[in-house]
C-alpha cells in the first residue's frame, strides 16, 4: 500500500440538516486546501461501496456528525480504536454501515492502519439544507481539526490563493 493515497470522506446526508457537516467540512477543504497525496471523496451514505475505497487507501479520515452526547458544536477526534465505542450510537443510516464498513475490511485484513475521524455533535436531523447556527459555527474548529490529522500523517496543507468551486 506504499503508493496508496490518504482518503478523505465526507459522510452524511445534506438534506437532514446537521447531519450534512461532513459534506460540508469536506466542500471546505475541497475549496480552501491544497493537500498533495489526499483524495476526497463525497462518501455519502454510501455504506458497503466505500469498502473498495477505504481499503485500497493508506490512511482514512471521515468527517461526520455524530452523537457523542456532547452539546451540539462539540467537534472530536475519534481515533481508529475508539470507533465502535464513540461512534456506536446510530445518529442516521450512513453511521451503522460505516462501522459495519470498518469491520469487514478488519475481518478482510485490509483495514489501513491509519483511520480517524472528526465528528461534530449535531443539534438537528430535521428536513434542512442548512447547518444549524451550533454546528455551523463549529465548521472552522472541525477543520483544523481535520488539516491537524493530515500534518500528523505528513501531509503539507497549503492554504489556496483564491478558493475554487467544489468539485466533490
Amino acid at each position: 500500500m506504499a503508493d496508496a493515497p490518504i482518503r478523505v470522506f465526507g459522510v452524511g446526508n445534506p438534506l437532514l440538516e446537521d447531519d450534512g457537516v461532513g459534506l460540508a467540512l469536506l466542500q471546505r477543504l475541497e475549496r480552501d486546501w491544497e493537500l498533495p497525496g489526499v483524495e476526497l471523496i463525497d462518501g455519502g451514505t454510501w455504506g458497503m461501496n466505500l469498502l473498495p475505497d477505504i481499503e485500497e487507501a493508506e490512511a482514512v479520515l471521515f468527517l461526520d456528525a455524530a452523537d457523542a452526547g456532547a452539546p451540539p458544536g462539540t467537534v472530536f477526534r475519534v481515533a481508529r480504536e475508539e470507533f465502535r465505542l464513540r461512534l456506536g450510537h446510530k445518529l442516521s443510516p450512513h453511521q451503522v454501515d460505516l462501522l459495519e464498513v470498518l469491520a469487514m475490511c478488519e475481518l478482510r485484513g485490509r483495514l489501513p492502519a491509519r483511520v480517524a475521524a472528526i465528528g461534530v455533535q449535531p443539534r438537528s436531523l430535521d428536513m434542512t439544507l442548512e447547518l444549524s447556527p451550533p454546528v455551523a459555527a463549529a465548521v472552522p474548529r472541525a477543520l483544523e481539526e481535520a488539516l491537524a490529522v493530515l500534518r500528523e500523517w505528513g501531509v503539507v496543507p497549503r492554504r489556496r490563493a483564491e478558493p475554487v468551486a467544489a468539485a466533490v
